[in-house]
């Protein structure tokens, strides 16, 4: 038997808005098999933190999706919802450190640069008002391992981010770069519409003196009208009747070896990962901005 790889710490990390789809299972079986390949841990984290949009039944049946599909995470599972007090000590070390301000832009005032916000304000503390990270006027960039060498403007193509919204609910980029250092989470996969993402979850990493993770972003299954597969364009649950068809489907889309012959789900997932090799995952277009 292997020895866990403490230096390899995975996630998959889906939000509660809908049951699992196809697009859903390809990204949760490409984390996972990079973790089990790299003798390393997966973790899961539901990223509940946006109520209003979020299916009250999709927090406890993603879990059991994905137990149908063998893939079984190692420890307990993290709820964003639970880590409020990760967050704000995460801000008040942004404060101490003068990374962050308060605003009260709306997106009417912003619309002058198609909603980026770049230094026009900075409130009292009077008003409602939401927490921005003040984002330099330099390029940061990383290498992916699928996608090469991206870079990204931060104040120009992105202007200075919403950490904690005016309402009080915290932002993605704050919640997931917190809890993926409190996870101690060493390599991110994801999908490649998150890649833009990437820049400026590594200049806010930096800004907390956090590790940088490894990335790989995985090209995007998208419906005959090439939208990416989601709730809101009435993506189909996967079928938990046919947990082994579906695992054969997303190794087919991230053009790894499937077996010719019918075996347990446990099994086909231990083929799998003896066999696991992203250098053959396409880069595709689908998803990326600009």
């Amino acid at each position: 038997m292997s020895t866990p790889n403490s230096h390899y710490i995975g996630r998959f990390a889906p939000t509660p808005t809908g049951p699992l789809h196809f697009g859903s299972l390809v990204a949760a079986l490409a984390s996972y098999l990079d973790a089990k390949a790299h003798q390393g841990k997966w973790l899961l984290r539901i990223e509940d933190l946006d109520p209003p949009r979020e299916d009250p039944n999709a927090r406890s049946f993603i879990p059991q999706q994905l137990e149908a599909h063998g893939l079984l995470w190692d420890d307990a599972i993290v709820y964003q919802s639970d880590q409020a007090e990760f967050y704000e000590d995460a801000l008040s070390t942004l404060r101490d450190r003068g990374f962050i301000f308060p605003c009260t832009c709306s997106r009417k005032q912003l619309s002058a640069t198609q909603g980026r916000h770049q230094g026009n304000c900075h409130s009292s503390l009077d008003a409602p008002h939401a927490w921005r990270l003040s984002v330099p006027n330099d390029n940061v960039s990383f290498n992916d391992e699928i996608y090469g060498h991206y870079s990204q403007q931060l104040l120009m193509d992105v202007g200075d981010q919403v950490l904690k919204r005016k309402d009080g609910l915290y932002a993605y980029q704050l919640a997931v770069v917190v809890d993926d250092y409190l996870s101690h989470v060493t390599h991110i996969v994801r999908g490649v519409d998150l890649l833009d993402n990437t820049p400026r979850q590594l200049y806010l990493q930096q800004c907390l003196r956090y590790p940088k993770p490894h990335y790989l972003h995985l090209p995007l299954v998208v419906n005959d009208q090439g939208q990416k597969l989601s709730k809101q364009n009435q993506a189909r649950a996967i079928d938990l009747d046919t947990p082994y068809e579906n695992l054969c489907r997303a190794l087919e889309f991230l053009e790894q070896a499937c077996p010719r012959e019918r075996m347990s789900i446990s099994e086909l997932l231990e083929w799998a990962t003896a066999r696991w090799q992203p250098q053959s995952i396409p880069p595709s277009h689908g998803g990326l901005i600009g």
